[in-house]
């Protein structure tokens, strides 16, 4: 099975890289405005909540992977708690295409990020256009090997950060370091009620999520039991500093109103009052370069997933004529899923089926973990189930805000949630 992997291809600072390459490219540049549009001033907080939840559900993650590294990690520890079985299939294939479906929110953000340096009209047109062509770039970059791609990510994951903690830093200079952006004002929070904060909670999660991309490495990184955790670890507090002091930085800039009109492109129109014409060309700049490493690192990660999960006989595949391994395949039918996503579906939509599904699967990791796997990876019960309560909480208030505000993206959520389920509780079936 693991000749499809090369282990040990990946260093301590690759994964750590290739994780905050996920994560940042997704989360400030992305779901800033739509955290913001269910949490008015209140936002910077949230992400603050959002890493102290991740942080909970990492621990499971690190734990089962300490004890049994693997490429496919996810996979592997939902097999090690449930067996072969169709909780352990969908629930990979769930994490699988919360992957793909973050691929095409991060591909939308480059094209809403890139037509801000141009005045074309129909933009709605030229977004998906944009998001389709950086797909098939990707999609080039990842048929190269790992070193090619943990390379790519280490320069683009430096280059990304430094620059948006320039653009964070500029922006409270402009300010002159007001402290009103840590301040959440009464009067624009007025109107939020509890579950709506609840809810912008689910996204921040989505912001964090990447560093599952690290424990779907497992083995290919050096000295895994060692280094999976501390890459989950420092990819989440790099995030943490990062996404804070620009929602810091974007609040002492911007009222909510202007942030939700400029939702899908909030950093760059934050840019403009404070920093003008060149903050805004650096800004879009920074952001290209963010979404361009995350698309990078997600594929890269989602292929060597779901080629495991083709290994374990947990998912059906069809080569299609196509020469080369499974992994190569993968790659394909990745790419044109999130092609259709990125054509069919806008940020807001994308970013609600992502966090659906993501929950969903981290609650089966926990609950799988904590029913029987707790004593052979010596793991805290009442972490794993302080985990598991919280992704309910939030899962439940983001599911009332959209059965509320646009139940066909739900109807679409759980329709997708049990064709998983039935279709690979028929597939296993005929495979026995």
């Amino acid at each position: 099975m693991e000749e499809n992997y090369k282990k040990g291809s990946l260093s301590l600072t690759g994964s750590i890289a290739m994780g905050t390459g996920v994560m940042i490219g997704a989360g400030i540049f992305t779901l800033l405005g739509q955290v913001a549009e269910l949490s008015g001033t209140w936002f910077p907080y949230i992400f603050l909540l959002g890493a102290v939840i991740s942080g909970f559900s990492a621990y499971s993650y690190i734990t089962v992977s300490n004890a049994h590294p693997s490429a496919g990690g996810i996979a592997m520890i939902l097999t090690k708690a449930y067996g072969k079985s169709t909780i352990a299939a969908s629930a990979s294939l769930l994490m699988a295409l919360s992957m793909v479906i973050n691929e095409s929110l991060v591909a939308r953000t480059f094209g809403s990020y890139t037509l801000q340096l141009f005045d074309v009209e129909n933009k709605e047109f030229w977004i998906p256009i944009l998001g389709v062509a950086l797909l098939v770039f990707a999609f080039i970059i990842n048929i190269s090997n790992n070193k090619i791609i943990g390379k790519t990510s280490q320069f683009m994951s430096f280059i990304k950060i430094v620059g948006i903690v320039i653009f964070a830093l500029g922006a409270l200079w402009a300010a002159e370091f007001s402290l009103d952006g840590l301040i959440p004002k009464p009067l624009d929070n007025a109107d939020y009620k509890a579950t709506s904060y609840i809810g912008a909670l689910a996204l921040s999660i989505l912001a964090y999520k990447g560093f599952t991309t690290i424990t779907n490495s497992g083995d290919e990184i050096k000295k895994p039991k060692k280094n999976v955790g501390r890459s989950i670890i420092f990819s989440l507090l790099i995030c943490t500093v990062v996404y804070f002091l620009v929602a810091f930085a974007v609040n002492s800039s911007l009222t909510i109103s202007e942030i939700i009109a400029a939702k899908d492109y909030s950093l760059a129109e934050a840019a403009k009052p404070i920093l003008g014409d060149y903050g805004l060309y650096f800004t879009v700049g920074i952001a290209i370069i963010a979404t361009i490493s995350g698309v990078i690192a997600s594929i890269f990660a989602v292929s060597r997933m779901t080629a495991m999960l083709t290994d374990m006989k947990l998912i059906p595949h069809s080569h299609f004529g196509m020469p080369g391994r499974v992994q190569k395949h993968m790659l394909v039918y990745i790419v044109v899923i999130a092609i259709v996503l990125t054509i069919f579906f806008d940020l807001s939509r994308i970013a609600s089926m992502g966090a659906i599904f993501y929950l969903i699967m981290d609650m089966i990791i926990h609950w799988g973990v904590y029913k029987y796997l707790i004593k052979e990876v010596k793991a805290n019960g009442v972490i794993v189930l302080t985990a598991l309560v919280l992704d309910f909480v939030v899962l439940s208030a983001f599911l009332w805000i959209k059965a509320t505000s646009d139940p066909l993206i739900l109807i679409v959520s759980i329709s997708s949630i049990i064709i998983v389920f039935v279709g690979e509780k028929l597939f296993l079936r005929k495979a026995d």
